[in-house]
């Protein structure tokens, strides 16, 4: 029996002194990352980018409030990251020109849902297990507010991000499948990295336990 294939939507909220390091993580200006050992360097140039990037995300994040006339705090959000991917299985069969519509339509779905002009970047990333994608965009709302909350602030808000993301994928890979709500399981949300690093843990404990089912009185002492 096959395993369930997801499609995968997360979010992280993140405020002015923070953003620099997430477009040094996202845009791999870094040559070694000592907090994400699943990246390769070696694969780093099969990753590309859906969106031409700004040459600072913090300066297009400035340059958009200030156009638009957001009032901002200091502790305001000011960059929205979502990380789009799916289960492991669901890439496995496929071809990187596969692959990458899959994200070339989660950009679509983003661009339906929140204003094309805030979104400052799509990040794909081939360098690390799971092919996944980071796209960030200014949170300002369809009334000229900066307001993260409204846009993705909070259980309700964020399921019906996951539906409306699962019903646009769902069209065009009928496969997938609507993980359960948060609203209903009682989670909270997880943030890109920990989420990341949740998945990897699972993958681990899914082959010690092949490996224990596999020991038997004549191969126990190997």
């Amino acid at each position: 029996m096959e395993k369930a294939q997801f499609a995968i939507l997360r979010f992280a909220k993140y405020k002015g002194p923070t953003i620099s390091r997430i477009e040094a993580h996202n845009e791999r200006t870094k040559e070694f990352y000592a907090s994400n050992p699943d990246i390769d360097p070696a694969r780093k140039h099969l990753n590309y980018n859906l969106l031409t990037p700004p040459p600072k995300y913090r300066a297009e994040v400035e340059r958009q409030i200030k156009e638009v006339g957001c009032r901002t705090r200091k502790d305001s959000v000011r960059l929205v990251e979502a990380m789009v991917t799916a289960s492991p299985e669901f890439f496995q069969r496929k071809s990187p020109k596969e692959i990458r519509a899959y994200f070339e339509r989660a950009v679509g779905f983003m661009k339906s849902h929140q204003s094309p002009d805030t979104l400052i970047s799509a990040v794909v990333h081939m360098d690390e297990e799971t092919p996944h994608m980071h796209l960030s965009f200014v949170p300002i709302t369809e009334d000229g507010r900066l307001c993260a909350k409204d846009i993705v602030g909070n259980k309700k808000r964020l399921t019906q991000w996951q539906d409306d993301f699962w019903s646009y994928m769902v069209k065009f890979y009928p496969d997938l499948e609507r993980g359960e709500s948060a609203s209903l399981t009682g989670r909270t949300h997880i943030p890109p990295r920990i989420f990341k690093q949740a998945t990897k843990m699972h993958r681990l404990e899914q082959k010690l336990r092949e490996l224990l089912s596999s020991i038997n009185p004549m191969n126990a002492k190997r």
